[in-house]
């Protein structure tokens, strides 16, 4: 019921929180601390809409390295991991190695991307781009199923 409540709203109080699920605030506090420290809870974080920042386009990048060697795994991934604009970056089975969902304010800064960072890549083989219309469903939330 925590996780639950958090996902919901992480900027909740301890008081707040215990309220929410029926109990009082130190045992609360106490499962609060045991799920930090046992990985359940990750971070907590704002989410920001990317509409009010400037990036209105969301491109879904499938990518194909040349080759499936530890090199150029590597190379991918290091270089991913600096790159604003990928907020997602799976590794995938299927016809193409990684899944990217990423941020942009225009075509031109798309094209841009796709250019002079993905492009100056060695071990990127192809690059395949879908982009969203509309969201239909996003959440951030992880189905907590108690058994």
């Amino acid at each position: 019921m925590i996780l639950r409540q958090l996902q919901r709203d992480s900027s909740l109080t301890t008081k707040e929180l215990a309220a929410a699920v029926n109990l009082s605030p130190s045992p609360t506090f106490e499962r609060l601390k045991r799920l930090e420290n046992e990985g359940y809870i990750l971070k907590y974080v704002a989410v920001v809409n990317p509409l009010k920042v400037g990036d209105a386009i969301v491109a879904l990048c499938n990518i194909r390295l040349k080759q499936h060697s530890r090199d150029y795994m590597e190379q991918f991934v290091d270089t991913v991991m600096r790159l604003d604009e990928v907020v997602e970056c799976y590794n995938t089975s299927g016809d193409y190695d990684f899944m990217m969902k990423l941020y942009v304010k225009s075509m031109h800064h798309y094209q841009d991307f796709v250019i002079n960072k993905l492009g100056t890549m060695e071990s990127v083989g192809s690059v395949h781009s879908v982009f969203v219309i509309d969201t239909v469903k996003n959440t951030h939330s992880i189905p907590v199923r108690i058994d």
